[in-house]
């Protein structure tokens, strides 16, 4: 057994890494965009979709439990107002940072859309 290490040549391809590198770091700056306006925007559209998530997850609960006759009258009354009053300061939060209800629907690719 030979224990001798031979050093080989890069490959030719190496030459990629002049020519691509600069292109990814420039790709991820791109983006990476540290803007605090933005960083704040894009917070917002993450908190509030969440938020929607749970609010549509809680109106199905709702709607099952008032078709199954497990709530009185006065509890419907309060989960309609609870949830009309969420429905506002949602659309006061989207207007404050620009969006729109579209934009809390986030595209997961092969998945479909989230809402």
């Amino acid at each position: 057994m030979h224990d001798d290490k031979v050093l080989h040549a890069p490959p030719a391809d190496l030459d990629l890494f002049d020519t691509e590198l600069p292109r990814l770091e420039d790709a991820l700056t791109r983006r990476i965009d540290a803007d605090p306006e933005n960083v704040e925007r894009g917070l917002a559209q993450l908190v509030l979709t969440v938020v929607e998530l749970l609010r549509q997850l809680m109106e199905r609960q709702a709607l099952r439990r008032i078709d199954g006759g497990t709530l009185t009258d006065e509890e419907v009354e309060r989960l309609g107002a609870a949830f009309l009053a969420l429905d506002r300061r949602m659309t006061e939060l989207r207007e404050q940072f620009g969006l729109e209800a579209e934009d809390l629907n986030l595209d997961l690719g092969p998945l479909g859309r989230l809402l």
